[in-house]
This record gives structure tokens, sequence and C-alpha cells, in this order.
């Protein structure tokens, strides 16, 4: 009966969303209310749970989504992302011009969040694309591939830090994993797929050719990648720094603070707003002005992460979570294939990477806090890869590729989500064999 309403629930989630367009954060409120109500929790303590559930959420992660969306704007706006990708062509050359498009993409990826990074960068493919008569599809997909994996994978991106909070996981050592899995889900679904599209015919739109600022305003090459890539640099350094000293001194206890991740994003924000923002000629006035509209960008974002923590503490506070953990180990599927199934499912139905998850993280969490044998930072890595797999007609990433590179919808199918399945399934084979290893 239980798995019954908990599949009610995700199906009146996925038809309020995609169906009635309802706004997910409003979905999430409504199917969370209808939760609690079925699954037996009083009357006077169902908002309660939800307010519990939101509150803890948000708690937790609104400092790495907001800083981190501040700093990719500011990365964004600066320049510095287009420094970035103008020095990685230069020293790729013509000839190795999709591979340097892909390592922007992937540095670029890390603090920007995917729609920005998406718009920033394919007027740059575009550009490239008229200069050297390139085939658009063949040119653009890595970079996008790149874009997505970090997305999907690696922290501070919203869905990962998320499923790091849910499931009590290392940020430090889920980072790592993440970039040890993204390399070969980039290759293989990236510029070697790649290969196989060179016949689809693009024309892309001028209409979405953005004007690039003139040279002289770029920010310098090393404060562009040292300021986007600084949150990863902290978080790996004071990673393996405590991996390897286990000490109780002072220096240890300091490193520790260091690498906590909120410190590391406000540490990083601070390093930004003198590097990109100040020392390029911007007032605090001004600064403050990117960073609010940077916050409203994700305001959303926020509302939508803590709709699943309210979904989530529906579920516990019902007991509905224990049992549906019973229920799932007598599937006798292996726990990180369970974890991608339920992700992947939900992805497919709803559309919302994001939101499929997160969803799926609250299904699946008791499970992997009560059960000592499963890895809690391949559990989001698997997860994370679930939530990647068959973007189609329900996704806003499939129409913004179909639209931008002017595709058909057949075209943009057999590249765009064939490249997303791709990742996925890539990163849920990578999962299983870190799995046999750590």
């Amino acid at each position: 009966m239980i798995l019954l309403t908990i599949l009610f629930c995700i199906i009146l989630l996925i038809l309020l969303v995609s169906w009635i367009k309802v706004n997910p954060f409003v979905a999430f409120l409504i199917v969370s209310i209808t939760a609690g109500l079925l699954l037996g929790i009083p009357l006077d303590k169902v908002t309660k749970s939800v307010q519990k559930g939101l509150g803890e959420t948000l708690g937790a992660i609104s400092i790495i989504i907001c800083i981190g969306a501040m700093i990719g704007k500011l990365v964004a706006s600066s320049g510095a992302a287009q420094k970035i990708a103008e020095v990685l062509v230069n020293g790729f050359g013509i000839k190795y011009i999709q591979w340097a498009l892909v390592v922007a993409g992937f540095i670029i990826g890390i603090p920007l969040f995917y729609e920005t990074g998406f718009v920033l960068m394919v007027p740059l493919i575009f550009s490239v694309v008229y200069k050297y008569k390139l085939h658009a599809v063949y040119i653009g997909l890595p970079m996008l591939a790149a874009l997505s994996v970090t997305h999907g994978f690696l922290p501070p991106h919203p869905s990962p830090s998320a499923l790091v909070i849910k499931f009590n996981a290392d940020m430090g050592k889920t980072l790592m994993y993440g970039l040890i899995l993204a390399i070969p889900a980039i290759v293989l679904a990236g510029p070697l797929f790649a290969r196989t599209l060179k016949k689809i015919q693009s024309n892309p739109l001028k209409t979405f050719m953005a004007d690039e600022l003139p040279a002289d305003q770029l920010p310098g090459a090393f404060t562009s990648f040292f300021t986007a890539l600084l949150p990863v640099i902290l978080i790996m350094s004071t990673t393996l720094y405590l991996n390897i000293n286990h000490s109780n001194s002072t220096v240890h206890k300091l490193i520790a603070f260091i690498g906590d991740t909120p410190i590391v994003m406000l540490t990083s924000l601070i390093v930004a707003t003198f590097t990109l923002g100040i020392k390029q000629g911007k007032g605090m006035k001004e600064l403050g002005g990117i960073y609010s509209h940077a916050v409203k960008d994700v305001s959303i974002i926020l509302l939508i992460v803590g709709g699943s923590g309210a979904f989530k503490a529906v579920l516990t506070d019902s007991g509905a979570n224990n049992e549906i953990a019973d229920i799932l180990k007598s599937f006798h599927l292996q726990p990180l294939i369970l974890g991608w199934l339920i992700a992947a499912i939900i992805r497919i139905s709803l559309g919302s990477a994001t939101v499929a998850g997160l969803t799926a993280a609250g299904i699946i969490s008791t499970l992997v806090l009560h059960d000592p044998t499963i890895n809690p930072n391949l559990m989001v890595l698997a997860v994370g890869a679930g939530s990647l797999a068959c973007s189609h007609l329900n996704d806003g990433g499939f129409w913004l590729f179909k639209e931008y590179f002017n595709l058909s919808i057949k075209d943009t199918l057999r590249s765009w989500t064939m490249m997303e399945t791709m990742v996925s399934i890539i990163g849920l084979i990578g999962v299983l064999v870190l799995n046999q290893i750590v």
C-alpha cells in the first residue's frame, strides 16, 4: 500500500509539472501535503513536517547554491569565461579545436550553472563554426557534454551538492570521484560520439550570436583560470590533506574549517570579487547588482530543492521511508543500480535533472543511511548519472539545443538525447567500477 501511495504521489508530481505546467516548487508542496495525509500523518502535523523538511534542506544547501551562482555570474560578466575559451582555442589550434572547446566547457561548467554556461558558450561555438566552416553539432555537442557532466556529477552544482547532504556523503571525496568519472563520460559521449554526427545539417541562428568583449577589457588568463577553478582547488587540496593527516592538531582543525564547503564558497567569492571585480574596475555597487541578479536566477532552483526536502520529511515522519527501504532491499538489486534506475525513471517522466535527482534521493536516502555497505559518495554519483538519462521533449535543455542549433526533432533526439543517455550509462558503469576499488 505504501509503495502504491508513493507511486501515486510521484505520478501526481509528474502530471502537475509536465502536463498541467504547475511550478515545480508548488507541485512539490502539493504532493508533500498529499503524501502526508495519505500516509497517516495527523492533520495538525502535516504542515509542520513540510516546513521542517523545507527549512532543514535550505539551511544546508542555500549558501552553496547562492554563492556558486554569484561566482558564476561574475565569471561570465567579467569576460573571464571568454578569456578561458580563447586561451584554450589558441593553445590547441584549429586541428584540435573540438578538444579545446571540451576543456573550456569543463572548466567553465564547474562554477557556472548549466543554462548559464550553455547560453554563454554557444555563441563561441557558433563563431568557430562560421569562421572555419565546420559542422555545428560535431563541434558544439562535446562542449555541451562537458557542461552536462559538471552539472550532474560535480559539486558545487545544486543537485550533487544537495545529494551529498541528503546521503551524509563527503563533499571532497564525491568531487574527486566525480572528476574521475567525468573524464571518460565526456570523452566517449562528446568528441568520440560526435564523429558519428557530421552528416547532421545545422544552420545555427545568427540571432543567438552574442557580442564579445574587446580583448583589452578581458581579465588575464591566470586570473580567469585561477578564479574559476578556486572552489575546486580548495576542496580538493583540503580533502587530500585531511585524508593524509588524521591528527587532532590546531592546524588540522584550521584546514578542516577552511575546507568546509560554505567557507570554500565564501572564500572563493571574496577572491573573485577582487580579481574579477575591483581589479577590473567594477565598483561595489555594480558588483552588488551582479550578485543580486545571480541569486534571482537561481531562486527557483533553491525552492525546488527545498520542496524536495519537504517531500523527504513527510516520508520520514510518516515512517514510510523505513518501509520503502525494507521493500527496496527485497528487490535484490545492487543499491547503486537501484538509485540510478529510480532517478532515470523520474528524469524520463519529468524532464528536470534536478527534480529527478532530489526526488530519487528522498526515496532511497533511508536505505543509504542505514546500510553501511553502501558508499554514500558513489550513491551521489549514481543518482546524479541517472538524473541525466534520456533528455527528450519534456526537458528544457532539449529545446535549448534544438532551437539554438536550428535542428529537427529527429536530429535533436539522435544527437542531444543520445549524448545525455550515454553520459548517464557511462556514469553508472564508472560508479560500479569505482565501487569495486574504493
